[in-house]
């Protein structure tokens, strides 16, 4: 038969292959440039303090760039959601490197802001190029863009699984597109092993102790994947709250991020003459202290001060994204929460790691992936209910305003957090 399923499906393969190939050929290399030179920044200042006296400069910068040069890429990851539920234009090829520079220069001067935000912009962006050279249909130009996304986000954490869901998932909470997971899972893998090709390592994280599954140990799981659950929301809705203040006093944006950039640099002197230590406990990715939540219980102002500095930090016309802090929040406040959860250290700081991102992205399934492929499939089942309950206790919000959410955390949030 001439168009025998066997045909019609090793087309498909062949197409999807190849589009893979270069997706994730793109995204890997692209996510290794930015993860170098990324780690290249950190450590310049680190090792030079003096340079968070250039917040203000750098976000007027920043302001102006985007102000002037593009205004039709500065809506960032919700650009792309934008772009999948209503398609109107190809995302511009400078939406890259914009973003790419823009975040170096943030983490340069001691911005608290992430890294998944640049990747995945970078991964869509570059992925929807392909649109020009194939002329795609609306149906297969959505799943370039989910291909895309889980390109950039698997390359940039090392997770090739979790993207793949992260890409489906992110689009709209509750619907997953079926047409598009070998798309997606191919992107993800390739762009992956792309990235590893250049020698780009990724942080490695380990939880030394996890107890027998047990009622009350799931109790207790429960009770934590609340406090990850609410700090989510609070998370989100600060973010937002703070950025829409800004734009309702600041008229012209390019001085949003320049008056950020001062109100920054004064909490972070008055943090140094205070606490000399922690001055720059919460700037940047915050790695170390990360790695330091696994290993020993870290104090409730952590997580709540890395909160406002990222919420602000993002708020005002930073750039980055929020997972790395995310992260951040949630590893050092599942550490803190050791002191009246009796669970492991390192399990709750896994459980806070993953949940809080599921909260505040909306995109459980992908972090609970995600725990299993960063701290072993041992931990999988304390992860999955940390991950989930977070999801449900985090409001009818999150991080990505563009984010549709799905019909069944509708149902539940009208029930249970009507306004």
């Amino acid at each position: 038969m001439l168009f025998s399923p066997q045909i019609i499906l090793s087309g498909y393969l062949f197409k999807w292959i190849f589009l893979c190939l270069i997706i994730g050929t793109m995204a890997g290399t692209a996510s290794a440039g930015f993860l170098l030179s990324l780690n290249w920044v950190t450590d310049w200042r680190e090792q030079h303090f003096w340079l968070i006296l250039f917040l203000p400069v750098i976000g007027l910068l920043i302001g102006l760039l985007y102000h002037y040069y593009g205004q039709d890429v500065t809506k960032g990851n919700n650009q792309l959601l934008e772009e999948f539920h209503n398609p109107k234009n190809i995302i511009p090829f400078k939406m890259a490197p914009m973003i790419w520079l823009s975040t170096i220069l943030t983490h340069l001067v001691g911005g608290s802001a992430g890294r998944e935000g640049t990747a995945v912009q970078m991964g869509g962006s570059l992925a929807d190029q392909l649109t020009h050279l194939f002329k795609f249909k609306p149906r297969d130009r959505k799943v370039i863009l989910i291909a895309g996304i889980a390109a950039g986000f698997a390359s940039v954490f090392g997770t090739p699984l979790a993207g793949t869901i992260f890409g489906l998932e992110v689009l709209l909470v509750g619907q997953l597109s079926y047409a598009a997971i070998l798309p997606a899972l191919l992107s993800a893998v390739i762009a992956d092993q792309t990235c590893k090709a250049w020698n780009v390592g990724h942080t490695h994280y380990h939880i030394d102790l996890i107890p027998g599954l047990s009622a009350p140990a799931i109790l207790w799981c429960v009770l934590a994947g609340i406090f990850f659950g609410i700090t989510a929301m609070l998370f989100s809705k600060l973010m937002h709250k703070i950025a829409a203040f800004f734009k309702a006093k600041v008229a012209y944006a390019p001085l949003r991020p320049f008056y950020g950039g001062i109100i920054l640099l004064m909490v972070i002197g008055f943090m140094h003459w205070l606490v000399p230590a922690y001055s720059t406990r919460y700037l940047g990715l915050g790695i170390p202290v990360i790695l330091e939540s696994f290993k020993q219980q870290q104090a409730f102002i952590d997580f709540a001060t890395k909160v406002l500095f990222t919420a602000f930090t993002v708020g005002v016309g930073f750039k980055g994204g929020e997972v790395t802090p995310l992260f951040f929040i949630g590893a050092t406040l599942g550490s803190a929460l050791s002191l009246i959860i009796p669970l492991p250290i390192g399990l709750l700081a896994g459980m806070g790691f993953v949940s809080v991102f599921s909260g505040a992205a909306n995109t459980p399934l992908a972090c609970i992936v995600m725990g299993i492929e960063l701290f072993g499939a041992e931990s999988s089942v304390y992860i999955a209910i940390a991950c989930i309950v977070a999801f449900l206790f985090s409001g009818n919000s999150g991080i990505y305003s563009a984010q549709p959410i799905g019909t069944e955390k509708h149902i539940l949030l009208k029930r249970y957090y009507r306004k």
